[in-house]
């Protein structure tokens, strides 16, 4: 797999490594992820940065390619926030703004440097048009992803009811 080098804001930026495109798209083939590649931009966020805020439009989806985030939500004491996860190298975020738009439920944070390739919802409309096999390999990807973490969440709630 190979990747040009993307530009944020004018610079260069490093293109994902063949390692990197690995751990994050390992349900992909390589001639699959060569597909999904052009769809994709690259991101960097510094440590600290906000990434995404809840009820912000949720307008695009990233994957993790190296660097930790922590996705927060604000509890009902205002500027109080709960750690709902920690998302590490290879995971994905803000899966939901591929298959619907709205509003982001939860506040995304980055604990360090990351590098993303981010996929806007605009460009997914498209990949599910034009590259519908590599849609669906992303769309089956999310549920599975989906269904995880709601696994997590009902066995974290079952010990706390």
């Amino acid at each position: 797999m190979t990747a040009s080098a993307a530009t944020e804001g004018g610079n260069a930026m490093v293109p994902p490594s063949h390692h990197e495109l690995t751990a994050v798209f390992p349900f992909l083939s390589a001639s699959e992820a060569e597909e999904l590649l052009p769809c994709l931009t690259m991101r960097t966020v510094a440590a600290d940065e906000v990434l995404m805020r809840a009820g912000d439009p949720a307008d695009f989806m990233a994957f993790l390619l190296a660097g930790r985030l922590a996705v927060k939500k604000e509890t009902s004491f205002p500027g109080k926030y709960i750690l709902v996860a920690v998302i590490e190298s290879g995971g994905m975020i803000g899966e939901l703004a591929a298959v619907e738009k709205g509003a982001r439920s939860t506040t995304v944070v980055a604990m360090e440097a990351c590098r993303l390739l981010v996929l806007s919802s605009d460009a997914m409309a498209r990949l599910l048009v034009e590259k519908n096999t590599v849609g669906v390999a992303l769309l089956k990807r999310i549920i599975h992803v989906q269904g995880h973490r709601l696994r997590r969440a009902s066995e974290r709630l079952s010990w706390i009811l």
